[in-house]
């Protein structure tokens, strides 16, 4: 396939009926610029400039499937708080419906908030980041309240993303319950997960990077003979039809039921500024690619084109139709 073909996929993202599930957060941004060094410890004093605030978590590929002209509605969960209202009314802004939330009076919202130093006209650098958050599994009534809105929305989509930031959402409960009403309703089931692989088994695509997959197999993966053997192993283990581990700077390695071990360089990439976000737009695109049926290597293709795009920017970012038609024309054809 060329990379004009790998463009003219694009379109087929739209239109498709997308449901995320996961850990939502609110990512909070405080710019302020740097006047002295304080006379209690060696940081910098910085002078507030400005606030903004960006949907985090699960509700990151959310942005990135409605970006490119698909319709999501998010499952998670926020606390009974001023940021839950806040990321209520980000995601009504954003375009995503948040009609398969919850809020429990036992978890804050979970809110990143990254403090950073800007001295135009260089690059804002972070300086800290402060997370306010709960990880522990969800109570039994709220996780029978998340299972509820499983059944009510599944059946009405193509697709499902469970998007695991190990903040407690999916436990084996709720994925057991997705993975059994994907099934059921013959809907397709894709998986960006930073741990307990092991409760994803039976899904038709699963995503980690290399650290999260060496952790998962014990062992550690740097050469390409270890990675084929460990995608070997992964894919049996899950029963998958479809692993892709992503390398950062490596590129990714995919191997599944219908596709023999490929490993896909990385785009080249001028700039890497802030890759925060970036496996979210990949497991966004990879899911609407897939659900709208095209082929693994393609997949894997659109996907690595848009996470190169969205690291040239800071924080979370999506990808638009126009700028990925662009990075797929321009990026490198998958090699074996």
């Amino acid at each position: 396939m060329t990379n004009g073909q790998y463009a003219a996929l694009v379109p087929r993202l739209a239109g498709l009926r997308v449901l995320v599930v996961g850990d939502v957060s609110l990512d909070e941004y405080v710019f302020g610029h740097a006047t002295r060094l304080s006379r209690e410890a060696p940081i910098p004093v910085l002078e507030w400039m400005r606030r903004e605030i960006i949907l985090g978590g699960a509700a990151n590929p959310a942005r990135n499937i409605v970006a490119l002209g698909s319709s999501t509605t998010q499952v998670g969960v926020v606390g009974d708080d001023a940021q839950g209202e806040q990321l209520h009314a980000a995601l009504q802004g954003a375009g995503i419906s948040p009609a398969g939330l919850i809020t429990s009076t036992r978890r804050p919202t979970t809110t990143k908030t990254r403090i950073l130093s800007h001295e135009p006209p260089r690059l804002p650098q972070q300086v800290a980041r402060i997370d306010r958050l709960d990880r522990n599994e969800l109570t039994p009534t709220d996780e029978q309240r998340i299972i509820a809105m499983l059944e009510t929305h599944i059946p009405q989509v193509d697709v499902v993303l469970c998007s695991d930031y190990q903040l407690g959402l999916l436990t084996p409960r709720v994925v057991d319950s997705v993975r059994s009403l994907c099934r059921f309703h013959g809907v397709l089931l894709t998986v960006d997960a930073q741990g307990n692989s092991h409760y994803y088994r039976g899904v038709d695509l699963f995503r980690c990077n290399d650290a999260e997959a060496a952790a998962a197999l014990g062992r550690s993966l740097e050469t390409e003979e270890e990675f084929r053997a460990g995608l070997t192993e992964l894919q049996a283990r899950l029963q998958a039809r479809l692993v892709i581990v992503t390398r950062g700077p490596e590129g990714l390695s995919l191997l599944g039921e219908t596709v023999e071990y490929v490993h896909l360089p990385a785009t080249n990439i001028s700039e890497v500024y802030d890759t925060t976000g970036a496996g979210d737009t990949f497991i966004a695109v990879a899911t609407l690619a897939l659900a709208a049926r095209v082929d693994p290597y393609a997949t894997a293709h659109l996907a690595n084109a848009a996470a190169a795009q969205v690291v040239r920017r800071l924080g979370n970012a999506v990808v638009t139709p126009a700028e990925l038609m662009q990075a797929a024309t321009a990026a490198q054809h998958i090699k074996t």
